[in-house]
Protein backbone atom coordinates (compact mmCIF):
# COMPACT_ATOMS: atom_id res chain seq x y z
CA UNK A 1 0.00 0.00 0.00
CA UNK A 2 1.09 3.88 -1.21
CA UNK A 3 -0.31 6.55 0.35
CA UNK A 4 -1.29 10.01 -1.29
CA UNK A 5 -2.21 12.50 1.36
CA UNK A 6 -3.38 15.80 -0.73
CA UNK A 7 -5.54 18.69 0.83
CA UNK A 8 -7.36 21.07 -1.48
CA UNK A 9 -8.36 23.78 0.62
CA UNK A 10 -5.24 24.25 2.53
CA UNK A 11 -5.55 27.85 2.42
CA UNK A 12 -8.06 31.17 1.38
CA UNK A 13 -4.76 32.50 -0.27
CA UNK A 14 -6.23 34.71 -3.44
CA UNK A 15 -2.83 36.45 -6.23
CA UNK A 16 -2.69 40.13 -6.00
CA UNK A 17 -4.06 39.94 -9.19
CA UNK A 18 -7.33 38.82 -8.13
CA UNK A 19 -8.21 40.40 -5.06
CA UNK A 20 -10.31 43.49 -6.30
CA UNK A 21 -12.96 40.34 -6.71
CA UNK A 22 -12.88 40.48 -2.87
CA UNK A 23 -13.08 44.23 -2.07
CA UNK A 24 -16.93 44.32 -0.92
CA UNK A 25 -16.51 41.11 1.15
CA UNK A 26 -12.58 40.87 2.41
CA UNK A 27 -13.96 39.17 5.31
CA UNK A 28 -14.99 36.38 3.80
CA UNK A 29 -11.47 35.22 3.02
CA UNK A 30 -11.19 34.41 7.02
CA UNK A 31 -14.47 31.75 6.86
CA UNK A 32 -15.00 28.20 6.16
CA UNK A 33 -16.26 29.48 2.75
CA UNK A 34 -12.84 30.24 1.74
CA UNK A 35 -10.79 27.03 3.19
CA UNK A 36 -11.36 24.08 5.61
CA UNK A 37 -9.91 25.22 8.59
CA UNK A 38 -8.05 22.47 10.54
CA UNK A 39 -6.97 20.46 7.27
CA UNK A 40 -3.39 21.76 6.29
CA UNK A 41 -2.71 21.28 9.91
CA UNK A 42 -3.80 17.85 9.82
CA UNK A 43 -1.88 17.39 6.59
CA UNK A 44 1.55 18.07 7.69
CA UNK A 45 1.05 15.90 10.90
CA UNK A 46 -0.03 12.91 8.27
CA UNK A 47 2.74 13.83 5.61
CA UNK A 48 5.51 11.60 7.60
CA UNK A 49 3.22 9.00 6.79
CA UNK A 50 2.32 9.86 3.17
CA UNK A 51 4.54 8.34 0.11
CA UNK A 52 3.31 11.18 -2.28
CA UNK A 53 2.09 14.81 -0.65
CA UNK A 54 -0.11 17.33 -2.44
CA UNK A 55 -1.62 20.83 -1.23
CA UNK A 56 -3.60 23.39 -3.77
CA UNK A 57 -1.93 26.86 -2.51
CA UNK A 58 -4.67 29.45 -3.74
CA UNK A 59 -8.26 29.51 -1.93
CA UNK A 60 -11.24 27.90 -3.64
CA UNK A 61 -13.43 30.70 -3.63
CA UNK A 62 -11.38 31.64 -6.82
CA UNK A 63 -11.44 28.27 -8.46
CA UNK A 64 -12.59 24.85 -6.73
CA UNK A 65 -9.96 22.39 -7.11
CA UNK A 66 -11.81 19.27 -5.57
CA UNK A 67 -15.23 19.92 -8.34
CA UNK A 68 -14.72 18.77 -11.93
CA UNK A 69 -14.44 21.64 -15.05
CA UNK A 70 -17.57 20.90 -16.06
CA UNK A 71 -19.10 21.70 -12.09
CA UNK A 72 -21.30 25.24 -11.69
CA UNK A 73 -19.32 25.49 -8.00
CA UNK A 74 -15.38 25.15 -10.64
CA UNK A 75 -16.22 29.05 -10.24
CA UNK A 76 -17.64 31.06 -6.72
CA UNK A 77 -19.95 33.88 -7.03
CA UNK A 78 -17.01 36.16 -6.30
CA UNK A 79 -14.94 34.60 -9.74
CA UNK A 80 -17.59 33.60 -12.17
CA UNK A 81 -17.94 37.41 -13.30
CA UNK A 82 -14.50 36.77 -14.42
CA UNK A 83 -14.37 36.85 -18.60
CA UNK A 84 -13.97 33.35 -20.77
CA UNK A 85 -10.26 34.25 -21.15
CA UNK A 86 -9.55 34.85 -17.27
CA UNK A 87 -11.14 31.66 -16.43
CA UNK A 88 -9.01 29.92 -18.78
CA UNK A 89 -6.18 31.61 -17.28
CA UNK A 90 -7.48 30.01 -13.60
CA UNK A 91 -7.32 27.10 -15.03
CA UNK A 92 -4.06 26.82 -16.92
CA UNK A 93 -2.48 28.54 -13.46
CA UNK A 94 -3.93 26.84 -10.94
CA UNK A 95 -6.32 24.25 -11.20
CA UNK A 96 -4.86 21.56 -13.95
CA UNK A 97 -1.20 21.81 -12.72
CA UNK A 98 -2.21 20.91 -9.56
CA UNK A 99 -4.80 17.90 -10.22
CA UNK A 100 -2.26 17.44 -13.46
CA UNK A 101 0.41 16.44 -10.17
CA UNK A 102 -1.26 14.42 -8.10
CA UNK A 103 -2.81 12.45 -11.04
CA UNK A 104 1.07 12.06 -12.22
CA UNK A 105 2.07 10.49 -8.67
CA UNK A 106 -0.62 8.38 -8.32
CA UNK A 107 -0.18 6.94 -12.07
CA UNK A 108 3.46 6.34 -11.56
CA UNK A 109 2.29 3.99 -8.34
CA UNK A 110 0.18 1.93 -10.19
CA UNK A 111 2.31 1.62 -13.09
CA UNK A 112 5.00 0.69 -10.56
CA UNK A 113 2.87 -2.08 -9.40
CA UNK A 114 1.74 -0.53 -6.16
CA UNK A 115 -2.10 -0.34 -4.73
CA UNK A 116 -2.94 2.94 -3.45
CA UNK A 117 -4.85 4.55 -0.85
CA UNK A 118 -5.60 8.20 -1.42
CA UNK A 119 -6.47 10.67 1.77
CA UNK A 120 -7.88 13.83 0.72
CA UNK A 121 -8.25 15.87 3.88
CA UNK A 122 -11.21 18.29 4.37
CA UNK A 123 -13.23 19.79 7.52
CA UNK A 124 -16.67 20.77 7.39
CA UNK A 125 -18.56 23.90 9.05
CA UNK A 126 -20.40 22.15 12.31
CA UNK A 127 -24.09 23.93 11.35
CA UNK A 128 -24.69 25.07 7.67
CA UNK A 129 -28.01 26.71 7.54
CA UNK A 130 -29.01 26.77 10.80
CA UNK A 131 -28.76 22.94 10.59
CA UNK A 132 -25.64 21.12 12.84
CA UNK A 133 -24.10 18.70 11.55
CA UNK A 134 -24.21 15.19 13.48
CA UNK A 135 -20.61 14.02 13.28
CA UNK A 136 -17.01 14.12 14.40
CA UNK A 137 -15.55 12.51 11.34
CA UNK A 138 -16.95 11.73 8.08
CA UNK A 139 -15.08 8.75 5.31
CA UNK A 140 -16.19 9.82 2.12
CA UNK A 141 -16.24 6.63 -0.26
CA UNK A 142 -18.07 4.95 -3.04
CA UNK A 143 -20.11 2.29 -1.47
CA UNK A 144 -20.22 0.52 -4.76
CA UNK A 145 -16.43 0.13 -4.30
CA UNK A 146 -15.38 -3.24 -2.18
CA UNK A 147 -12.02 -2.10 -1.39
CA UNK A 148 -13.31 1.21 -0.10
CA UNK A 149 -15.71 0.10 1.72
CA UNK A 150 -13.57 -2.39 3.60
CA UNK A 151 -11.12 1.03 4.07
CA UNK A 152 -13.60 2.83 5.45
CA UNK A 153 -15.13 0.29 7.87
CA UNK A 154 -11.38 -0.75 9.34
CA UNK A 155 -10.59 2.80 9.56
CA UNK A 156 -13.66 3.29 11.67
CA UNK A 157 -12.73 0.25 13.77
CA UNK A 158 -9.83 1.70 14.45
CA UNK A 159 -10.99 5.20 15.01
CA UNK A 160 -13.26 4.42 17.70
CA UNK A 161 -10.79 2.03 19.50
CA UNK A 162 -8.49 4.97 19.84
CA UNK A 163 -11.38 7.37 20.77
CA UNK A 164 -14.44 5.60 21.74
CA UNK A 165 -16.79 8.78 21.89
CA UNK A 166 -16.06 9.86 18.57
CA UNK A 167 -19.12 10.11 16.45
CA UNK A 168 -17.59 8.62 12.83
CA UNK A 169 -19.91 8.40 10.06
CA UNK A 170 -19.75 6.97 6.28
CA UNK A 171 -20.25 9.12 3.75
CA UNK A 172 -21.40 12.02 6.03
CA UNK A 173 -22.03 15.07 5.41
CA UNK A 174 -21.45 14.36 1.75
CA UNK A 175 -22.15 11.43 -0.39
CA UNK A 176 -18.74 10.20 -1.23
CA UNK A 177 -19.77 9.40 -5.07
CA UNK A 178 -20.64 13.30 -5.56
CA UNK A 179 -18.66 15.14 -7.67
CA UNK A 180 -14.81 15.59 -6.55
CA UNK A 181 -11.60 14.69 -6.59
CA UNK A 182 -11.65 11.42 -5.61
CA UNK A 183 -14.61 10.83 -7.60
CA UNK A 184 -12.58 11.51 -10.93
CA UNK A 185 -9.70 9.67 -9.90
CA UNK A 186 -11.98 6.38 -9.60
CA UNK A 187 -12.98 6.69 -13.29
CA UNK A 188 -9.07 7.32 -14.37
CA UNK A 189 -7.72 4.43 -12.06
CA UNK A 190 -10.61 2.07 -11.99
CA UNK A 191 -7.81 -0.75 -10.57
CA UNK A 192 -5.41 -0.40 -7.52
CA UNK A 193 -6.86 2.90 -6.25
CA UNK A 194 -8.89 3.60 -2.96
CA UNK A 195 -10.33 7.14 -2.88
CA UNK A 196 -11.29 8.36 0.64
CA UNK A 197 -12.47 11.98 1.92
CA UNK A 198 -11.22 12.43 5.95
CA UNK A 199 -13.90 15.39 6.91
CA UNK A 200 -13.67 16.60 9.90
CA UNK A 201 -15.95 18.62 12.00
CA UNK A 202 -14.45 22.09 12.49
CA UNK A 203 -16.22 22.67 16.29
CA UNK A 204 -12.48 20.58 16.69
CA UNK A 205 -10.33 23.25 15.17
CA UNK A 206 -9.07 26.71 16.89
CA UNK A 207 -6.66 28.45 15.71
CA UNK A 208 -6.28 26.40 12.54
CA UNK A 209 -5.17 23.86 14.70
CA UNK A 210 -7.34 20.32 15.12
CA UNK A 211 -7.32 19.03 18.84
CA UNK A 212 -4.84 17.43 19.24
CA UNK A 213 -5.56 14.02 20.43
CA UNK A 214 -8.18 13.91 17.53
CA UNK A 215 -5.29 14.44 15.45
CA UNK A 216 -2.90 11.59 17.42
CA UNK A 217 -5.69 9.59 16.58
CA UNK A 218 -6.16 10.45 13.23
CA UNK A 219 -1.86 10.09 12.53
CA UNK A 220 -2.38 6.48 14.97
CA UNK A 221 -5.14 4.96 12.76
CA UNK A 222 -3.61 5.72 9.58
CA UNK A 223 -0.56 4.11 10.28
CA UNK A 224 -1.72 1.39 11.53
CA UNK A 225 -3.44 0.78 8.66
CA UNK A 226 -0.62 1.44 6.31
CA UNK A 227 1.89 -1.42 8.32
CA UNK A 228 -0.86 -4.01 8.49
CA UNK A 229 -3.38 -3.10 5.33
Amino acid sequence: MKLVLTCEHAFPDIPEKYKQLFLKDINVLKTHEAYDPGAFDVFQKLKILGDVSHYQKIGRLLIESNRSEWHRSLFSRFSEILTVEQKKELLDTYYIPYRNEVIRSIKELIDAGDRVVHISIHSFTPVLYGKERNADIGLLYDSQSKDEKQFARKWKVLLLNNFPDLKVRFNYPYLGRSDGFTTSLRKLFPENYVGIELEMNQKWVSGNKLDDSLKHAIFRTIKELKEKP
